[in-house]
């Protein structure tokens, strides 16, 4: 059984139905106005916890993984949609009694109120609007006694209103945001190689022969050669000339490299969201120093201001 004690360690924890499946994150907590005990607990639910669904805390269990509450996660699921707005009416804590098969605890309720000493006084119990709290009797007295401070079961000044009173001052929170990152993918690059034709011209030597005729005249040195063979006869004499043709080869050479890599830029981006908080205002006060204000806002240098200027006045 889930106590008053461990709602630290239940607000902000994993709920598991009965089959150990996760509904969500505990949100708040809801005591019951007669007992003071933890009775609901909203969760958390959906994609980005936005849906909160009221789950019974009766005979849940606290576990090293969360709370374990008696409940199935479809039921959860199906529950009626209840606006969170501090306080559960009996109309809508009835209609989840029906919808998780639970019996309703109002009667055991009004029987442990009817029995127990709501003043704080010991010796009779009941509610008696018209006792005098000097005579030593107990109940609600609306005829009360100057100097005379009223306390409850709990042994706190005064009562709760909206709920069962736990302590004598009531607790101010605010939501803050806690901005991080995470990392997503934002895009693919790809590297490709294609082939491309292209006209590539070059100048290159080339070198042929031509024919020439050489004359010489008759000497000493080729009279013999003159003069070997008929005198008068037809002869033809022929020489093969050749010339070089531009040659063309081609062949692959690796000329570079080349690969994709990533770098990281930083750059700065602004996030806006709305938070809630909660402020204290007072209703009723007409004597004492916070008479008439819903408290000082001012700065501890405008009030030593005003403090120098009243004393420069006298």
């Amino acid at each position: 059984m889930i106590g008053t004690d461990m709602l630290d360690r239940v607000i902000g924890a994993d709920v598991y139905d009965n089959d150990g499946d996760k509904i969500g994150t505990a949100s708040e907590v809801f005591l019951d106005d007669q007992s003071g005990n933890p009775e609901w607990v909203t969760v958390k639910t959906g994609l980005f916890g936005s849906k909160e669904t009221f789950v019974p805390l009766r005979d849940a269990d606290l576990t090293g993984n969360g709370v374990r509450v008696p409940v199935s996660k479809a039921a959860v699921k199906d529950a009626p949609k209840i606006d969170q707005d501090g306080h559960l009416s009996p109309e809508e804590e009835s209609a989840l009694y029906r919808h998780y098969s639970l019996s309703d605890s109002t009667t055991t309720t009004t029987t442990d109120t009817t029995t127990s000493n709501t003043s704080g006084f010991a010796g009779t119990s009941g509610i008696d609007t018209d006792r005098d709290r000097t005579t030593g009797t107990a109940g609600i007295d609306t005829d009360r006694t100057a100097g005379f401070q009223e306390t409850n079961q709990h042994g706190t000044v005064g009562h709760d209103t909206s709920g069962p009173t736990t302590d004598d001052a009531m607790t101010l929170s605010e939501e803050r945001l806690n901005v991080g990152t995470q990392r997503v993918e934002a895009g693919r690059a790809r590297l490709r190689k294609y082939v491309v034709t292209e006209n590539v011209t070059q100048t290159v030597p080339v070198s042929h022969e031509e024919v020439t005729i050489q004359r010489e005249p008759i000497t000493d040195a080729n009279r013999g050669a003159a003069y070997d063979g008929p005198a008068i006869s037809e002869e033809e004499h022929e020489v093969v000339l050749h010339a070089e043709q531009p040659v063309v080869a081609k062949e692959a050479v690796p000329v570079e490299r080349v690969r994709l890599g990533t770098e990281t830029v930083t750059e700065q981006q602004q996030v806006t969201d709305t938070v809630r908080k909660e402020q204290v205002d007072t209703d009723g006060i007409t004597t004492g120093r916070n008479a008439g204000t819903t408290g000082d806002d001012r700065s501890l240098a405008d009030k030593a201001k005003d403090a120098l200027g009243r004393n420069d006045n006298r």
